[in-house]
Parts: structure tokens; sequence; C-alpha cells
């Protein structure tokens, strides 16, 4: 099995898509989303964790001067697919967890730190904080 589809078969379990089709599109509008999010080390290492052809995906995105909140990042998500903003955190989180089983947890946390709060339910992380 090719890596990238080893990638495609983790998120139609997690999504439970019924077809390699209703994954892959998922897969690729979070990708296309995240690709314009990420900077630095991290856009770097993520892309080289990704296969080839899921990282064309995310490496041709432009990154934004700022990443975006949790919920427009969904926003976008939804409006790739015209989907609503319900099944677009379904697609999301479905991504999002595949791309933290792919790499290390390590990489997954760095990604996280350079995100915007909220982020962490989309990976299948509990969004925790330090009290005060």
């Amino acid at each position: 099995m090719t890596r990238y589809r080893h990638l495609l078969q983790q998120v139609r379990n997690l999504g439970r898509y019924t077809t390699d089709e209703q994954a892959e599109r998922a897969l690729t509008a979070v990708l296309a989303v995240l690709g314009s999010q990420l900077t630095g080390d991290e856009r770097c290492d993520l892309a080289a964790a990704l296969p080839d052809r899921a990282r064309t995906f995310f490496a041709t995105q432009i990154p934004l001067p700022t990443p975006v909140t949790a919920p427009a990042f969904v926003e976008a998500v939804a409006h790739n697919l015209n989907t609503s903003l319900t099944a677009a955190r379904w697609d999301t989180s479905s991504v999002l967890t595949a791309l933290t089983d792919l790499s290390d947890g390590h990489l997954a946390d760095r990604i996280l730190a350079q995100l915007p709060r909220g982020y962490a339910l989309l990976f299948g992380r509990a969004d925790l904080t330090a009290a005060a």
C-alpha cells in the first residue's frame, strides 16, 4: 500500500466515509486550507511527512501573514467543499487527526503551538490550558 493510500484510508476510517472519493475530497480541502496557515519549520516538516500526492495540495498554498482562528479555518473548509459548518468540522477533524497519526506527536504539538488557541479539538486532542 502506498503512503498516500494509507493516509487516505486513515481519513476514510476516521471520517467514516463510504468511498475513497469522499475521503479524498475532505483531505484535499483541509490540506489546502492548512497550507495557508503554517509557516517555518512546521510547514517544512509537515510537507516532508506527507506523501507526494498530498504534499501538492498543501505546499502550493501561500501562507497568510497570520493564521486564522479555528472557526474561520472550518468556515474556509466549508466554503471549499460547499457544505455545512457541521460537515466541515467533521471533515477537518478527520483529516487533522489522520495527519497527527502520520507524523510524530511532537510535530503535531509544534503545529498546534503555531496556530491560535482552539485548534486542538480539530486535531483530536483535548484543549487544555494551564491554570493562571
